[in-house]
């Protein structure tokens, strides 16, 4: 869009304002039709005004004010940046600007060098005859840049030496040889200068001067820095000149890291860093080179920078993977991880830690109580990355020390002065807990060390993961059910939480099998009801609303005037609260008082097994105890109906369920028939189906361990094939053995080889059609919230496109935090454009828009309108997996419960349920046989 005329306008850039010398001119209209986007940051509210006109920055320049000269200069780069060519500027600012001594404006004036025109602009004919076969165009330098070249020669023989360095970091911008040629003698005798920051910016302008135009320019320039080298003191100086070398003259670098394989250390960490890339590249080339670079790889893993040893330690275990190299790597690793206070480093070398376990886990097993320590970071994040490291190789030799190590940490979070765990929390606890699970399942020798420090916790926040361990151990491991239903028995009063306290009612019921855990379970439990009436009375209730209501209020805060002992008045303010009533009812009872009838069916269920099982025992049990058992089980039955018919919950909808299974149980304590035939399969149907369900658990997680160790990676059929038999025997020489990184982890599958092309081509959208000026097709990359679009754009004309620019708009939760650049593309040449969208939410979106472009023959400027791009909400979503604690919890906070009608084809639940599960791209965490018929599913 066309920009306003402004009277009296100013521009501001970061803060900053453009106002016209006599505060009274008029700004030109522009003709920028584009929008242009570059790194200068502009206020929002100002850029209506637009940028000064070409006449007005032209009388700006020509003002004796820096400052107005320093606005001219800005408004003039961000005008060319935005497609307008400005010739006539570029000679006001060789006469007034390029002899200035105002170091801003020096610096402004290196930024316009860089993006003003240099050349002269080809003709049509010229382009033409270069497009239809003929000879290519040939630049001619501007003749008005000579003037510039002879300004910049000032500039590197100046005699401040910050004007010096700076100008020598603009020359390292420069790509035209014609400006740089009769530079070079300046920038040479700038390597003997006296002050580091000269010769630091020197050395990298030699190098970026051989590295475009070497043979012309600057042929001796790996020897000039060779000598620079030996005789250079500054650590940058010398950091810069090896970059040279490294890059240009490797054979250079390798002879001058040779001769001072002592002085590495000293000479910094830019300087170990280069030594490190430098040694990669060269044993990745030739492995016979390999045994030159072990011994400075190994001094720099004992470096003071964090930096120059993980670099090294990658770089070892990368070249190498003998047992040495990679214990020395491993063990750097460790130090770094608890070293340092950085989570971000700390996730990165858990990665590292992570790779290393694939390949070489015996090693690693050595130092798995060093990686241990790093579980008292605050974060759960890296705790949780510890124990997934640690877990898979934990072997029967240290599983000891693990467990001591996670049952200290178990009992710390249990401590209520520690602040170092209050920041985890239960997060923590309950990550410690699954650990501790999943080594007493592997090693029996430690489960009956850890379940009974674990059953302190029964009370906690993580009492449902204990009891659902406890569980699994007491089926496991028959010779400690004794103990463990002793003090499952006497832990009970202390579990608050519901389902916690069904499952541990569920073992009392089913492994209570001698007369005396039968009857202490009983008398217990019965103990813990009380009286048996749960429904709570109409005063009862009050006083109860009534304490709730005070609770909720707080402290109350009263302000009054006293006299003082002195006789003066002072103003008091007291906090009162409220008495706290001592509430002595069990944590059982108070359960279904508030109207649990689930747990009511399974206390029933519970009561009436301890019965069964007591009448069998004839030897410990006497006729008249069982009568009582039975008697006070009827009772306390009949109260839970009589609470669920009169509860108001959300459980209402149970107490048809509540009452067959009470009813049931009922049958089977007072009629003989029923007994006979319900005994069996309360007694032992339980137990059976519990173990059966355990065997199925642990043959799922074999099968997808040997699932993650037989995945193979595909790799295309043209690749490359190398024989390391068919090698030179001298690759074996030194101490380490080469290891073919990329190839041999592609040959195994120990690395992802990569996307495969189909894949890569199902997200690639055309744009704009073949008959177009101008072709146009984008690949889309999605990675959680982020859309990068990579757009390919070819010139299908004889004619240069200038100011092309892909206009991007989206509709939807979706954000272009990256547009694209304008370019300018040549005949039949073609351009990657990148941009960036953010996504807030997961919703369908279209991103829609149209390519603009000046045709240079016909000066017109022309709209190609594009293809959208549908982003479907699919694409965010991945499968994954939790625990079924975190999904509940989830649920609950959610309250993700909703009923929705489906009118649907398919007949069979567990079809529908696999229809569901694809077309959502999701995964079920409940586990369910296929085979199964029926018309209930719950998943």
């Amino acid at each position: 869009p066309k920009l306003p005329t402004v009277t009296n306008g100013a521009y501001q850039d970061a803060g900053e304002e453009y106002c016209n010398s006599n505060n009274n001119g008029t700004m030109a209209n522009t003709n920028n039709s584009i929008e242009s986007y570059c790194t200068f940051t502009l206020a929002g509210d100002v850029t209506t005004g637009g940028l000064p006109g070409e006449a007005q920055i032209r009388k700006q320049l020509e003002d004796n004010d820096p400052q107005v000269k320093r606005h001219a200069v800005k408004a003039a780069i961000m005008a060319m940046l935005g497609g307008e060519p400005m010739p006539s500027i570029l000679m006001q600012v060789i006469r007034f600007c390029i002899n200035s001594q105002d170091k801003p404006l020096k610096k402004l004036c290196m930024l316009y060098w860089e993006v003003v025109p240099k050349y002269e602009e080809p003709t049509s004919d010229e382009l033409l005859a270069a497009a239809a076969g003929g000879p290519a165009v040939q630049r001619k330098l501007l003749p008005v840049m000579i003037l510039v070249c002879n300004a910049l020669m000032n500039d590197l023989t100046h005699s401040n030496e910050y004007v010096r360095g700076s100008m020598l970091r603009f020359l390292c911008k420069v790509k035209d040889e014609e400006i740089l040629s009769p530079l070079v003698t300046c920038i040479k005798s700038c390597l003997e200068h006296k002050h580091p920051y000269v010769r630091k910016n020197a050395a990298l302008a030699v190098f970026h001067a051989h590295k475009l135009f070497g043979d012309n320019l600057i042929p001796d320039g790996p020897e000039l820095i060779q000598a620079f080298l030996l005789a250079e003191t500054d650590i940058g100086s010398r950091r810069n000149a090896f970059l040279m070398l490294f890059n240009q003259s490797e054979e250079l670098a390798i002879e001058f890291l040779a001769n001072n394989m002592d002085d590495v250390a000293k000479y910094g960490d830019g300087f170990a860093l280069l030594v490190l890339d430098l040694t990669r590249r060269v044993c990745r080339r030739d492995p016979n080179q390999k045994s030159r670079f072990v011994r400075v790889l190994l001094e720099m893993l004992s470096s003071t920078s964090a930096a120059v040893s993980y670099e090294a330690a990658w770089t070892l275990v990368t070249l190498s993977s003998a047992p040495t190299a990679v214990r020395a790597a491993a063990v750097t690793y460790t130090n770094l991880l608890n070293s340092q206070n950085d989570n971000n480093v700390k996730m990165i070398v858990l990665e590292r830690l992570e790779d290393l376990k694939k390949n070489h886990s015996k090693i690693l097993q050595e130092l798995l109580m060093d990686v241990l320590r790093a579980l008292s970071s605050p974060n759960p994040d890296i705790c949780k990355k510890v124990l997934d490291v640690v877990m898979d190789i934990v072997t029967s030799r240290n599983v000891s020390e693990v467990v001591s190590t996670l049952k200290r940490e178990v009992a710390k979070t249990g401590e209520e002065d520690s602040n170092a765990v209050e920041a985890k929390g239960s997060l923590y606890r309950a990550m410690l807990i699954r650990a501790i699970h999943g080594c007493a399942a592997r090693f029996p020798q430690v489960a009956e060390s850890v379940v009974y420090v674990l059953m302190d916790f029964l009370s906690s926040d993580c009492g449902v993961q204990v009891i659902v361990f406890v569980r699994e151990i007491i089926e496991q491991y028959p010779q400690l059910r004794p103990s463990i239903l002793s003090k499952l028995i006497s832990n009970l009063d202390e579990i608050g939480n519901t389902s916690a306290m069904c499952v541990c009612l569920w073992i009392l019921g089913e492994y209570c099998e001698s007369s005396d855990t039968v009857e202490a379970s009983f008398d217990e439990i019965t103990n813990l009801m009380g009286e048996a009436s749960f429904v709570m009375k109409k005063d009862e209730k009050q006083a109860q609303d009534k304490a709730a209501a005070e609770a909720a209020a707080g402290p109350k805060m009263v302000t009054k005037n006293i006299v003082l002992a002195d006789g003066t008045y002072a103003t008091q303010t007291m906090y009162t609260e409220s008495k706290k009533v001592d509430d002595t009812t069990a944590n059982l009872r108070k359960m279904l008082v508030a109207g649990d009838v689930f747990l009511g069916s399974v206390v029933s269920s519970t009561l009436t097994k301890l019965c069964l099982r007591a009448s069998e025992l004839q030897s410990g049990m006497s006729a008249g105890k069982v009568k009582e058992m039975t008697m006070q089980t009827l009772l306390i039955m009949c109260a839970i109906v009589k609470m669920a018919e009169m509860t108001v919950s959300a459980q209402k909808s149970s107490l048809a369920d509540c009452k067959e299974r009470v009813t049931l149980c009922c049958r089977a304590l007072l009629d003989p028939k029923a007994n006979a035939m319900l005994k069996p399969t309360l007694l032992t149907k339980g137990k059976i189906t519990f173990g059966s369900f355990l065997k199925t658990l642990k043959d799922k997680d074999m099968s997808e361990t040997k699932k993650d160790k037989g995945s193979v990676s595909s790799v295309q059929a043209d690749d490359l094939i190398h024989f390391r038999q068919l090698r030179s025997s001298a690759v074996s020489a030194g101490d380490l053995d080469l290891d073919d990184g990329s190839d041999l982890a592609r040959a195994t599958g120990y690395a992802d080889g990569g996307s495969l092309l189909s894949s890569e081509l199902s997200h690639v959208y055309q744009l704009s059609g073949f008959a177009d000026p101008v072709y146009a097709e984008a690949f889309v990359t999605v990675h959680d919230y982020d859309i990068s679009l990579e757009i390919l754009v070819i010139n299908r004309t004889p004619n240069t496109l200038s100011n092309l620019n892909v206009e991007l708009s989206t509709m939807g939760d979706m954000k272009i935090v990256e547009r694209p650049q304008s370019q300018t593309i040549g005949p039949l040449d073609q351009s990657t454009i990148r941009a960036s969208i953010k996504v807030s939410s997961t919703e369908t979106g279209h991103i829609f828009g149209t390519i603009v472009y000046d045709d240079s023959s016909t000066q017109e400027k022309v709209y190609i309108n594009l293809n959208d791009i549908h982003m479907d909400i699919m694409d965010y979503i991945r499968p994954a997996t939790c625990t079924d604690e975190i999904f509940r919890s989830m649920w609950a906070e959610f309250e993700w419960e909703n009923k929705v009608a489906i009118a649907t084809s398919i007949t069979e639940l567990v079809d529908f349920l696999n229809h569901v599960v694809g077309s959502t791209n999701m995964r079920c965490l409940t586990p369910h046989d296929s085979s199964e018929k029926g018309s209930f599913l719950a998943a």
